[in-house]
């Protein structure tokens, strides 16, 4: 006869040993996973969190440009037009194309660090702009239109100024890179007939011949990092 204080204890027995295989068996394949990360190239060893989204904000000419090129970008999550670097607050697209608000058109990007780093928005950023020019690009004329980064982190700064260096110092461009290399004061989203400019316009004129352009350049270039 079966002592059924024993099976009790039995089935108990079993069923602990059961969670804890499962216990392992989780612990295994949640470090296997983490392992296809990328490491912060600072903090080797330590998993980025895949749910952390950090800023970047660009100037590269005119806004509807950058916007079109860094919404195909994989990791990127939100691109918004609008002003930064000037000295009055809230201004209007008017106020900025007199020229003298020391504001310039900019792109605000909301990205996942763990599968787009700043290196890459640098890297596209060099890239689809003349950063050579001093407050212009193509026929777009003025300071609104100027080459700059404007850091969020010491960090930023510090990859933005190391990168920019390196391209000058291998002569990768036929004159001198002058971005403008400035921390954030205050971003100014644009009115809302500039977000997404060009998935709205594609057919006007500025967007056809311009934007698009650029839009093909950078898919040319950033194949595997397209979504």
């Amino acid at each position: 006869m079966i002592n059924k204080s024993n099976g009790l204890k039995l089935s108990y027995y079993v069923i602990i040993q059961i969670m804890i295989g499962g216990i392992i068996l989780a612990f295994t394949i949640g470090c296997f996973n983490n392992s296809k990360l990328n490491l912060p190239n600072n903090e080797k060893g330590v998993i980025m969190e895949t749910n952390k989204r950090d800023t970047a904000l660009f100037g590269l000419g005119c806004f509807w440009c950058g916007d079109a090129i860094f919404k195909e970008l994989k990791g990127v999550d939100t691109v918004l037009s609008g002003y930064s670097g000037g000295v009055i607050k809230n201004p209007s697209y008017a106020d900025i194309c007199t020229g003298t608000t020391g504001h310039a058109e900019v792109i605000q990007l909301i990205y996942d660090p763990s599968v787009v780093s700043y290196k890459t928005l640098l890297e596209v950023f060099w890239q689809v702009h003349d950063p050579t020019t001093l407050n212009r690009q193509g026929n777009d004329i003025g300071s609104q239109y100027r080459s700059a980064i404007f850091y969020y982190s010491e960090s930023q700064k510090v990859e933005a100024e190391f990168y920019k260096n390196q391209l000058n110092k291998e002569n990768v461009f036929s004159k001198p890179i002058i971005t403008e290399i400035t921390q954030v004061s205050e971003f100014y989203k644009a009115e809302n007939y500039h977000q997404d400019y060009y998935a709205n316009n594609n057919e006007q004129s500025y967007c056809r011949y311009v934007v698009r352009p650029k839009l093909d350049k950078f898919k040319k270039a950033f194949q595997t990092k397209l979504k």
